[in-house]
């Protein structure tokens, strides 16, 4: 009698220690499918970014004119469209208007 009730209490400690490793490897498993996914996201969004600024910058080139010795406070180029305001492209492709205050005298090489 002993001996079974040994046998069946070492069976259901062998059982309760493999379900505990389990559930640790599932949480470690979906932790790291969560990073994953999070870094890919974040890739994804600075490559969408990216693409936007080149092809708003690529339009803005064609569209308008640049103001030619002039640089936004970033230190990109500064655009003027067909209404005569002035505008640069922010790292995210948004065209940003500028006030006559905020352009500056690009430094001569």
């Amino acid at each position: 009698m002993k001996k079974k009730i040994l046998i069946g209490i070492s069976a259901l400690a062998l059982l309760i220690g493999f379900n505990t490793i389990d559930a640790n490897a599932q949480k470690k498993t979906e932790k790291a499918v969560e990073n994953t996914g999070k870094a890919i996201e974040k890739g994804a969004k600075a490559v969408g970014d990216k693409t936007a600024e080149v092809a708003s910058k690529g339009a803005s080139k064609v569209a308008d004119q640049t103001y030619r010795g002039k640089m936004a406070p970033d230190g990109s180029n500064v655009y003027i469209d067909s209404h005569n305001k002035k505008y640069y492209i922010d790292k995210k492709g948004k065209k940003i208007y500028l006030k006559p205050s905020q352009i500056k005298d690009r430094p001569k090489s």
